[in-house]
């Protein structure tokens, strides 16, 4: 029992540091008493969430349109959501290493525009695709789909990277935290977008063959994710006009001071910080984002591969592929959206417990199975109902990688020095796309055979 309690307790090796909350010495002098929160910035900032990663949950959310396309190609079929996954995030990793290393003069401001106009083109391209060469093969319309991908998956590193330096010069977390709140909206509200979009067009002949999915609720579904990123940009060329955010950016402590460096040298004078020094302190948290994302690349795999227990030539619209696959994203994303809140209740908080996190996210394995449980490729389910599929897989699912990513972001601030935080938010993203990376590609595994 001593050596049970001894492994949860925290060790000297891995103690918060004192003070380890606090602000940097100093770091309130870069930003003047008189600067104020404003709503109105706060709502631009979580519409810019919203659109950092609208685009990578629209590719989940449309998973019935893409198996329209490829229905007659079997190879596709199966592998098309693993592709999607794959290409995205070894694209954002890739485009994030790239851009931290041109660090030294860029322009966050230019780079969050960049990636909404490139996101703008990818989802007028995908919705003009909904009417036009449809006659072409499915093996060009993957390559079509995939050259999307990667662009959609360049627009969202220009973003994150751009858009977490830019927040930091106006000196107020709570702009951060609208950020945050953002992504998750992002989560629930392509999949509400999805459902309404196949809901208001007229149904034909619905058959059990499989996704039916009209090229008008497609149309709709995309156009809509053009009005998102069109929206965010007027907004954002708005707040760059605002003389308030002109006056509270002159406290920013330089184009590349808000970036974390691990090159052997760097413009602002700040010295190297080892990346074997912040594996070494955060070994454990660290550890726990890396498998917790690793574990739930899985998910939409399976998501885009289940079906109602209900015979869909009788059942409700809400219940035939085409609107019961965005439900279970709805679910999940729903779960992901209120687990994140859930570490900001002091009661619930587990920052301050690394190795208690990092058996949450090992033990979040246990979900794959319970998947397996439910009706995969409409072969039927053992568990016969579509309340354990939605409920007990789908939203707990959702709640333990939000709780557990969030705890892990938020907490790992408190174990290192002050003057290594950048540093360890750099180390800790890299973790997490990582994590996205390899669950990407052994999310290939889970897409068996129907």
């Amino acid at each position: 029992m001593e050596r049970i309690k001894s492994f949860f307790q925290r060790q000297t090796a891995y103690e918060p540091l004192e003070g380890g909350s606090e602000a940097l010495d100093g770091e309130q002098s870069v930003y003047s008493e008189h600067d104020r929160f404003s709503w109105t910035d706060y709502s631009i900032f979580v519409l810019l969430g919203i659109a950092m990663l609208w685009a990578w949950n629209m590719f989940l959310a449309a998973a019935p349109y893409f198996q329209h396309r490829f229905k007659s190609n079997d190879a596709l079929l199966q592998n098309f959501q693993p592709a999607i996954l794959s290409v995205s995030t070894v694209g954002s990793m890739g485009s994030i290493i790239v851009l931290t290393k041109l660090q030294a003069r860029a322009n966050y401001p230019k780079r969050i525009m960049a990636s909404l106009a490139i996101n703008i083109v990818v989802f007028t391209l995908l919705a003009m695709s909904t009417r036009l060469f449809l006659g072409i093969s499915t093996s060009a319309y993957f390559a079509f789909l995939m050259v999307n991908v990667f662009c959609s998956s360049l627009a969202t590193a220009l973003c994150q990277n751009g858009l977490f330096a830019y927040v930091a010069g106006f000196g107020h977390e709570s702009y951060t935290q609208g950020i945050m709140a953002g992504q998750g909206i992002a989560g629930v509200l392509p999949c509400i977008a999805q459902i309404v979009s196949v809901l208001s067009v007229k149904e034909n002949n619905p058959t059990t063959d499989g996704p039916q999915e009209s090229n008008t609720s497609a149309f709709a579904y995309f156009l809509t994710a053009t009005a998102i990123s069109s929206t965010t940009l007027a907004a954002f060329l708005y707040m760059l006009s605002r003389e308030s955010a002109k006056a509270q950016l002159k406290h920013t402590l330089g184009p590349d001071g808000m970036e974390a460096s691990f090159s052997s040298h760097s413009s602002n004078g700040r010295r190297s910080i080892p990346l074997t020094r912040m594996a070494r302190k955060l070994f454990w948290i660290a550890g726990a984002i890396f498998l917790a994302f690793v574990i739930t690349m899985v998910y939409p795999v399976f998501t885009s591969q289940i079906l109602s227990i209900r015979d869909p030539t009788s059942a409700g619209r809400l219940f035939q592929p085409t609107t019961f696959i965005p439900l279970a994203f709805l679910f999940w994303n729903t779960g992901d959206l209120i687990g994140r809140v859930l570490p900001a209740v002091p009661a619930l908080s587990l920052t301050g417990r690394p190795r208690v996190l990092f058996i949450l996210s090992v033990a979040r394995v246990v979900f794959i199975p319970l998947y397996l449980l439910c009706n995969l490729h409409g072969k039927g389910a053992k568990v016969n109902s579509d309340v354990f599929y939605l409920v007990v897989v789908q939203l707990l699912f959702g709640i333990s990688n939000g709780y557990v990513g969030s705890s892990c972001m938020m907490g790992f601030v408190e174990w290192v020095d002050p003057e290594e935080r950048e540093a360890a938010g750099g180390f800790m993203s890299l973790c997490l796309v990582t994590g996205l990376t390899v669950g990407s590609f052994l999310s290939f595994l889970a897409a068996g055979p129907g």
